[in-house]
């Protein structure tokens, strides 16, 4: 061969060998890439599966509201919650019977007693101490709503 042909020709293969490295290194990246990309379809793929599940799920029901209170018919009961209203703090029996004008009689603080017992266990009232009662104050510091009634 001639001398000016060799040069020529290694120099042919030495770039043919660089070029071979450098396709064999982008046919790596790109196998990773494809990888990479088929575990990102699949996780789209995923959250559209979820996203279709929920959406396909029926409305879950709201939380019941909290029925108010229902206040005894016996009309005792209602004049204890208009003590109350008024009232500037907790009460014993025998306080509520003296301001609704009741002997101070045992038959009559204990009668009320058990009103103000009845009323706590309803909710409306509560018993900060034993045998001392006082009106429930929920967050929103409105008195509870007693529109039903029922038999005492």
């Amino acid at each position: 061969m001639d001398a000016q042909i060799t040069p020529l020709l290694e120099r042919i293969d030495a770039r043919e060998r660089g070029l071979a490295t450098a396709a064999e290194q982008l046919r790596v990246q790109i196998d990773d890439l494809t990888l990479r990309l088929r575990e990102l379809d699949e996780e789209m793929e995923n959250l559209a599966v979820a996203r279709k599940t929920l959406l396909a799920l029926p409305p879950t029901a709201p939380e019941p509201a909290e029925s108010p209170p229902v206040l005894p018919a016996h009309p005792a009961y209602q004049q204890i919650l208009t003590v109350y209203a008024d009232a500037a703090g907790p009460m014993r029996a025998r306080d509520l019977c003296e301001r609704l004008d009741l002997a101070i009689m045992p038959k009559n603080i204990e009668s009320t007693r058990h009103k103000l017992k009845r009323l706590v266990s309803l909710g409306i009232l509560t018993e900060p101490e034993p045998g001392l009662f006082a009106q429930h104050r929920p967050s929103n510091s409105a008195p509870p709503a007693h529109s039903t009634q029922v038999d005492s």
